[in-house]
């Protein structure tokens, strides 16, 4: 019988990575000097997490995926994925500015034979006084506009910046532009894809001197142009029950703040549920052995598992992750 599976993560040495990880959540990257990712849940191929509970222990993610399929991820993810899992679950320590970059889109994607596009959501877990991203234009572009502020190394004038705090939330379709500044820990809910174009890398070179490697002509025909009314995506919080914070078609993400036990019912779902533990801890009950969950930690919930008991310590908060 499936039952909640708990992962070790991968650590990402990155050029702009910090300490928060180690700080913040109370997990060890050694031996990397700095982490700039922590991978909580992945079926990306060479970065696979890996279970350490249970008889399925030492098994990688899609390893179980091509035994149990169905039964894992529920019919229609199933059926659409195969045995590629479709989300990956990060938390992004930026201790410096992230390059400017934009992601494909499944169309842009295929077409270039390179899997799934991106899609992805950032929740800011930390953010230090004066923290601030990019995300997308500040005024109305094209290609044509957009290509001379780029020549003219003006692009940091088109771009929309925005302030961040603690708990604030961004929703970055592919082919928005955008790009993490200093200060910020968050949490990326994203579909399966290592795919980044860096349009401008703030002329920062690798450990040998060398210049990072831009991709202008990719990223070009990847960027969205549209130029929304609002970057930010806003939400209610409440106590006790499930607040919905994104609904795409590649994921439905909900925010679980609650002081008391939480009953879940999970019947009509026909997908798999994660938990990523974003503050507190609490202990996950189903008809299994308890699961424990803490800060920086995923959990997850085979589709087959329906009823699931939430217990926390004191106040905790868990991002709720599914595909509807």
């Amino acid at each position: 019988m499936l039952y909640p599976l708990k992962f070790k993560p991968v650590y990402k040495d990155k050029i702009w990575g910090g300490q928060k990880i180690r700080t913040h959540l109370g997990l060890d990257f050694s031996p990397l000097p700095n982490c700039g990712e922590l991978w909580a849940l992945s079926g990306v191929s060479g970065c696979q997490t890996e279970i350490v509970n249970g008889f399925l222990a030492g098994n990688e993610l899609n390893e179980i995926l091509e035994i149990y399929m169905d039964e894992l991820v529920g019919e229609k993810v199933f059926e659409k994925h195969q045995t590629e899992f479709p989300l990956l679950i990060k938390v992004i320590d930026a201790n410096a500015y992230l390059s400017i970059q934009v992601h494909p889109d499944d169309k842009l994607a295929a077409l270039r034979k390179i899997g799934s596009g991106k899609t992805e959501m950032w929740y800011i877990l930390e953010a230090e006084s004066g923290a601030e991203l990019i995300t997308g234009f500040n005024r109305e572009m094209n290609a044509s506009t957009y290509l001379d502020f780029f020549h003219q190394k003006r692009l940091k004038e088109i771009l929309n910046v925005e302030k961040v705090k603690r708990d604030d939330l961004f929703f970055i379709p592919a082919g928005r532009v955008h790009a993490l500044g200093p200060g910020i820990l968050l949490a990326e809910i994203q579909q399966t894809s290592d795919t980044t174009y860096r349009i401008f890398d703030w002329d920062r070179v690798d450990s040998e001197g060398n210049p990072r490697d831009l991709h202008t002509d990719l990223a070009l025909e990847a960027i969205d142009f549209n130029f929304p009314d609002s970057y930010r995506t806003h939400y209610r919080p409440i106590m006790n029950q499930s607040s919905p914070l994104v609904d795409c078609p590649y994921f439905t993400t909900d925010l679980l703040t609650f002081d008391r036990k939480m009953e879940k019912d999970y019947s009509i779902l026909d997908s798999f549920v994660i938990y990523l533990g974003i503050e507190g801890k609490a202990i996950i009950r189903t008809d299994n052995d308890p699961v424990s969950i803490k800060p920086g930690e995923a959990i997850l919930l085979p589709a087959t598992i329906e009823n699931t008991i939430l217990e926390p310590d004191s106040t905790c908060k868990l991002l709720e992750v599914y595909i509807s």
